[in-house]
């Protein structure tokens, strides 16, 4: 396995170099001048025009400025916000934790709901559990996240008063370790949620299709002809199989998670990593977009690297099939 991991790692260098390029190509394609916004509305002086955009370097070739800012990414500086005017990296660290503990929410929520209801649709296709689950993934598929966020605010938290409207945590003081905990996870109930919905729904639907494909195999026939029980049966060796494409999904849903995370953080107002990208697109503060793009990307890559290796566990000849 470790071979297997680190010949991994080693193919993900030239994919974030080259993600650094193409973030940077597309912000400067962006329409928008960082320095218009930096320096109002109001008519300024040319000089003092020309004085912040030697300030901020964009007063250099685009080429230069890609250098300079690769050189910066190297040694572990991601720039100077234009709109905080505070150092990008600590900006992003300062939101990285709340994103990532939504995500992870939502991404345990849908994994283990998922596949735990895929199997209860597929142990019997055409069941009423099965039919009822399937009318009811493709709803919470179909819906959109910052529609669906609304929709649990108004009904959940205005209406009926159970979960609070925005924030990571209550204005009080003087709480225990303990209380602090349940105070921010009664927040995260909503906003996971509402993340989580569209992949737990894309997980049954696959876990399904994946267990029902497999429950015709000749090695399930003989389990049950040993007498096994049929519990044993399918989580023990038709469940492994049945495996493989989700993890494949849940590694690739880290991605559309980290977009989804924007939508809901704005929704429910959650101080995490994608609100502040979506400020910093409405500034046009280019480094904190790109030091928001690069530490998106290292999520991930690091996520479907997770998969992979998930994967590589589950069935040991993929592992083989890379080292020959």
């Amino acid at each position: 396995m470790l071979p297997y991991v680190a010949r991994r790692l080693a193919s993900l260098i030239p994919l974030l170099a080259g993600m650094v390029v193409l973030g940077f190509a597309i912000i400067q394609l962006a329409p928008g001048d960082p320095v218009q916004v930096l320096v109002g509305d109001y008519p300024a002086p040319p000089e003092y025009v020309q004085q912040v955009r030697e300030r901020f370097g964009l007063d250099r070739p685009v080429i230069v400025q890609l250098v300079r800012y690769a050189s910066q990414v190297l040694r572990g500086n991601l720039g100077h916000s234009f709109f905080y005017n505070e150092p990008v990296l600590d900006l992003v660290i300062g939101r990285l934790p709340a994103t990532l503990l939504l995500m992870g929410a939502a991404l345990v929520i849908s994994s283990v709901a998922g596949v735990l209801l895929g199997v209860a649709c597929g142990r019997r296709p055409g069941s009423l559990t099965d039919s009822t689950l399937l009318v009811l993934g493709l709803v919470g598929y179909s819906l959109p996240v910052f529609w669906l966020g609304q929709l649990l605010l108004m009904g959940l938290s205005l209406k009926l008063d159970w979960f609070p409207t925005q924030g990571m945590r209550s204005l009080t003081v003087g709480l225990s370790p303990l209380a602090r905990g349940l105070d921010v996870a009664h927040h995260l109930a909503l906003p996971a949620l509402t993340l989580a919905t569209r992949y737990l729904a894309l997980n049954v639907r696959l876990t399904r299709a994946s267990l029902v494909e497999v429950s015709g195999m000749e090695y399930l026939q003989t389990a049950r002809a040993k007498g096994l029980a049929e519990r044993v049966v399918i989580y023990k060796h038709a469940l492994r199989n049945a495996l493989l494409p989700v993890v494949t999904m849940i590694g690739l849903n880290v991605g559309h998670l980290v977009a989804g995370a924007v939508l809901t953080e704005t929704v429910f107002a959650w101080p995490g990593l994608g609100r502040l990208i979506f400020d910093a697109i409405l500034h046009r503060d280019y480094p904190l977009m790109l030091g928001g793009l690069l530490v998106v990307t290292v999520c991930v890559v690091v996520g479907n690297l997770l998969a992979d290796i998930a994967y590589a566990w589950i069935d040991p000849r993929i592992r083989l099939g890379s080292r020959a």
